[in-house]
């Protein structure tokens, strides 16, 4: 029933948002939530336990702070330079020039901290994004992770999402989308990156919620949380505040490689 109930609530969210959407693509949006706590401090300076700054990139209609309270709490409690953008229209456009964006970022955050990488931590589209930047526009030299969060890697069939009221960064992460078929023809975890996909079984937006997992490999680690915690009932929109994902984003950072899983649960 909760789950049935969410489903309406966000297919009337999607509508009336697509409706609202501002102005031509590459516009702004106004800013109208404050930073998450701890992030977007532009005079912290990364320390030697800690010496890759993270930016937070999140999903289609979210904006800087909405969902990120608890992770970026978690990330600046930890010792983390946090820091989150906004980028096209509020996740609305389509998402090469939303990467492009989000390279701009990446490039004003290590001229501000003096670091040599960022690592990336991404929800839904967010993680999807972070994985385009490193494939094609040259993040792989300057990313040391990516944490992606119910991302839509290999799009998802929520009906609305590939519909045609829909928004051009929906239709790409519909599943079977021209975009996806060519991002994931190639090398699906490029680079030295490391990779950590962190997936719930109750989202009920990336359908099926293994579309958030990513090819195994050496440097790759994918999890979904109730492996974890069986009684983590976080969908979609929640998971970047489980206590689960934030202990797994948590672990990826704060270690060489990706994500070991070990000792982590309720």
């Amino acid at each position: 029933m909760l789950r049935r109930l969410l489903v309406v609530l966000l297919t009337g969210a999607l509508a009336c948002l697509v409706a609202l959407a501002p102005g031509p693509v590459g516009a702004s949006t106004p800013v109208l939530d404050p930073d998450p706590p701890g992030a977007n401090d532009w005079s912290c300076r990364p320390s030697a336990q800690r010496p890759v700054p993270v930016v937070l990139v999140h999903g289609t209609f979210g904006d800087r702070s909405y969902g990120w309270e608890r992770m970026s709490t978690a990330l600046t409690d930890a010792g983390w330079c946090v820091w989150s953008l906004e980028y096209g229209q509020q996740g609305t456009q389509d998402v090469t020039l939303s990467a492009v964006e989000l390279r701009a970022y990446v490039r004003r955050v290590l001229r501000a901290t003096g670091a040599a990488k960022v690592s990336l931590v991404g929800h839904s589209q967010g993680g999807l994004l972070a994985r385009y930047y490193v494939a094609r526009l040259g993040g792989a030299r300057v990313v040391d992770d990516v944490v992606s969060l119910a991302a839509t890697h290999h799009g998802s069939t929520f009906p609305l999402v590939g519909s045609g009221v829909s928004c051009p960064a929906c239709r790409q992460q519909a599943a079977g989308s021209t975009f996806l078929r060519d991002l994931n023809a190639g090398d699906e975890t490029p680079g030295r990156v490391s990779w950590t996909q962190v997936t719930t079984r109750y989202d009920e937006v990336v359908l099926p919620h293994t579309s958030g997992l990513l090819a195994p490999g050496p440097r790759t680690t994918n999890v979904t949380v109730q492996d974890l915690c069986a009684g983590d009932l976080s969908e979609h929109l929640l998971l970047p505040s489980s206590d689960v994902a934030i202990g797994v984003a948590l672990d990826a950072l704060g270690r060489r490689g990706p994500a070991r899983l070990a000792g982590l649960g309720c």
